[in-house]
This record gives structure tokens, sequence and C-alpha cells, in this order.
């Protein structure tokens, strides 16, 4: 690390293995210079995956054989989750370098996925990013504690095996963050309430009701079943999403090397924005197909850095904080690994159980920062 005449702090040498991890403001500034915006790439990303998820549902409507409507259905799926994640950058207000138009931006890459832009905002900018695995205000994917979970009835125990089976993403992110969350909350799920959260439920909410009549009439039209058409062209799309939504920002976050905390002092020593995020790898360069959003670790040092960069800003995190930073190569058997043995937390010993309370994993015991 070295500074320049201009009072500027540059980055060239990797802080050693065995040292505390700097501060987040140091951490930061290692990825600064990714934090450029370019609104022509930005816009120009959306307008692409706009149209093909729209000739994805056309599709699903207009070729008759049964079995590629579901393969159409479900890569539209897909392609909400790549829409998402364009807007989730907007909302992050990375996505161009104008205010007011990555709000309107944002709101229309939501749309397919009924995700009211306001409610995501708090949810997600404010507290998840905010208090990263600290139990009590992140909510996502929040383990229970051993004593937690002892005293939940049993229909909510059941759901919570249900959830971290490895097959409960799909319903832990429709159920808990969606239904409860993020459409018409109640003052119980969302204490704080703002006429942009209902405005923004119901503009979704036309959306849903445009998109299902869309493919109502494209039936009408076409002389096909009602009840195929709209399981193809919107119930299979929506369930795949949820199911991609749910899982991604279970791995994000979820690893037998992440740690949990239900301590505020103990959380921010642990500089939470590095330690507690994971950075999944795929074979044939396959992130890129999710815009890069598992580049996650640089999304979470700076959530001004566009998708568009967070390739090379991971890449410079990787090369100064060598050791600190979660990789891990993605496999199903890892996962489902995961899924197995990260069920509970003891929040003071730093150890992952299973629903009985046995050790099942102990969590990386991070050096804190000065």
């Amino acid at each position: 690390m070295s500074t320049t005449t201009t009072n500027q702090t540059t980055f060239d040498t990797p802080i050693p293995e065995g040292l505390p991890i700097p501060n987040r403001k140091i951490i930061r500034g290692m990825i600064e210079p990714f934090a450029n915006k370019q609104t022509v790439k930005a816009v120009s990303l959306l307008v692409a995956d706009i149209v093909i998820w729209f000739a994805l549902i056309a599709g699903t409507v207009l070729i008759e054989n049964l079995l590629v409507k579901i393969v159409l259905g479900n890569i539209a799926g897909f392609w909400i989750g790549r829409l998402f994640i364009l807007g989730h950058d907007a909302c992050h207000q990375s996505f161009t370098p104008h205010r007011e138009l990555n709000k309107w931006l944002g709101r229309i890459a939501f749309f397919p996925s009924l995700t009211p832009f306001s409610l995501w905002e708090v949810g997600h900018n404010v507290v998840h990013h905010g208090q990263t695995n600290l139990k009590g205000f992140d909510f996502v994917w929040a383990p229970p504690s051993l004593e937690e979970f002892n005293k939940m009835p049993v229909w909510r125990q059941n759901l919570e095996r249900l959830y971290r089976s490895g097959w409960g993403p799909v319903f832990y992110y429709l159920i808990e963050i969606w239904w409860n969350k993020m459409y018409f909350p109640t003052k119980k799920n969302m204490p704080s309430t703002r006429k942009i959260f209902f405005k923004d439920s119901c503009l979704v909410s036309a959306f849903g009701v445009l998109w299902i009549g869309a493919l109502v009439y494209g039936a009408y039209l076409t002389n096909q079943s009602y009840f195929t058409t709209l399981i193809c062209g919107f119930v299979i799309p929506y369930l795949f999403w949820n199911g991609m939504i749910g899982w991604v920002v279970y791995v994000h976050h979820t690893h037998t090397s992440v740690s949990w905390y239900d301590n505020k002092t103990e959380w921010m020593k642990a500089q939470p924005f590095v330690s507690t995020t994971v950075h999944l790898t795929f074979k044939r360069n396959f992130g890129a197909t999710m815009h890069h959003i598992m580049e996650h670790t640089a999304h979470h040092v700076d959530m001004g850095v566009p998708l568009y960069n967070l390739k090379d800003a991971q890449a410079q995190l990787e090369h100064l904080l060598p050791g600190r930073i979660i990789v891990q190569p993605f496999s199903w058997k890892w996962y489902f690994e995961t899924a197995k043995l990260c069920k509970l937390y003891d929040f003071k010993n730093k150890y992952w159980l299973d629903f009985n309370g046995n050790k099942t994993a102990e969590s990386i015991q991070v050096i804190p920062s000065p």
C-alpha cells in the first residue's frame, strides 16, 4: 500500500495473511476505481433482457409442444432473475450515474419478479447490507439458535426443516421474503409505513394482472387450454424465479466457514462486509449468465460498484486480501452438504448445529480489526 503525491491512496501490495482485516474504508478504497457507471451500457443490458424475457413468455403461448413450453417457462424464470439483478443494481444506485433514472429502470426491471422497488430498497439496502449476518437485524436466512428452535411450535419447526433441506429455497423466498415482507406487508412484518410502499405494491400487482391477462388472451386467440398456458407462462416462471433467488441469497451468506453474530460490537470488529460473504465460482464462466452477482464480496464491500465491473473488483480484493475471502467452487454436492450441516447456529461458540443441537461445523474465527 502506498500514498501518491496527490494524496490519494493506491493499493498494489497484498496484506499478508495473519494480519487483521483493515477497516471498511480502506477495503473500499481497494476497489474504488471500479465504481464508475455507464448509462448506455446499463440501459442496453436492460433492454436486451426485457426483449428476451418477452420472447420467452411469448414462446410459451405460440409454441404448441408442451415440453418446449415447460422448458421455455423455466428459462423465462431464469431471465426474471437476470432482470432482477439489473434492478438490484439500480436500487443500489450503481446501475447508471443518474439517481432518478435508476429508480425507474429498477422498477421496470423488477416488474416480472413482482417486487415492489421501495420495499426491496428498505429490506435489502438498509437492513441486509447495513447489518449483514447480524441476528435480530438481518432477517435473510438468519439461522435459529437451538433454544429458539426448541421453542417453536411443531408446524414452524417442520417449516424450518423444509426451508433448510436444500430443496426449500423456493418456499423460503416465496413465503418469508416476498409474501411476508415485500407484497403489501402487514405492520407486523414492516413496522414503518410509507405511501410509496403501497403504490409500488399496486404497481407490480397491475403488471401481474396484465401479464396474466395477456396469457389468457393469447390462449383464447390460439385456441389453447387456459390452464396450461397460465401454468407454463406464469406459474413455472414465477416459481423458478423464487427458487433461484432463494438459492442465490442462501449461498451468498451461508457456508460452514461463515459466522453469524448476535453481538453488534463483535460483529463490527469482524469486518462482516468481507468475512460473512461467499464468492461462489463456476465452471465455463457460468457466473456471467447471472450478471456476476456471485462476485458478491466486492458488492458488499462497495454497493456502488456496478455489476458490469464486479468481476474485476472481486479479483482485486482477492489479490489484496489473500486468505480472508471465502471462495467456494460450486458443486451440487457442496450445496447439499452445506444444507445438511448448516441448520441451527451457536452464536456464542460460532458453531453450526443440526436440528438436534449436535455440532456439525466450526466457523472461521476472524482476526478482529484494530
